[in-house]
């Protein structure tokens, strides 16, 4: 009994494992949001109508094999559905551009990321370093995001809004060489 039981429960956690793989939009060029896309229920006691959650995630691998040093690394910018809300009745256009702007901005140091780490000349601490470089880099991101709230006033504020805009486009081209 005890071994249906434990096998039921690691069935159930492996399938809850896939399905929340499945709650993820990869960051992709030209693709934008939609209201559809926020499934989360909205946090209560919050002054800002909308939350969306993206982040960087991180990935290596390091060969000798051809006799050469090969560093191999894939850098994905996600949005999580299901950590992503909006207050029913705030969905509006200007709204959305200012939650695809949090998915932008995570897009562009996620090419902050590949760039550094395309620069990284191999060392003897590669692990140490990597780690180094992306929680560098996230802290960062970490740091933008609250600016850009912050100065935006959580996209009240419509002249910061089409300044950061502005930036986070321009930003975003002179790295589309470390763009997906």
């Amino acid at each position: 009994m005890k071994k249906i039981f434990f096998f039921i429960l690691l069935l159930f956690a492996v399938e809850n494992s896939f399905s929340q793989k499945e709650e993820k939009i990869e960051w992709e060029e030209g693709l934008k949001l939609s209201w559809a896309d926020f499934k989360a229920t909205p946090k209560q006691g919050v002054a800002f109508e909308a939350n969306t959650n993206s982040g960087i995630s991180f990935s290596w691998s390091y060969s000798t094999e051809s006799g050469q040093p090969v560093l191999k690394y894939e850098v994905i910018t996600n949005f999580f559905p299901q950590l992503s809300w909006v207050k029913p009745g705030k969905e509006d256009d200007y709204l959305l551009g200012h939650e695809q702007l949090h998915f932008d901005i995570s897009e562009l140091y996620a090419r902050k990321l590949r760039k550094a780490i395309d620069e990284y000349e191999l060392g003897r601490n590669i692990r140490r370093d990597l780690n180094r470089i992306y929680e560098g880099i996230e802290k960062d991101r970490v740091t933008m995001q609250n600016l850009f709230d912050l100065e935006t006033k959580h996209s009240t504020d419509k002249e910061a809004e089409a300044k950061w805009r502005k930036f986070i486009k321009e930003e975003l081209k002179k790295l589309s060489a470390y763009g997906d």
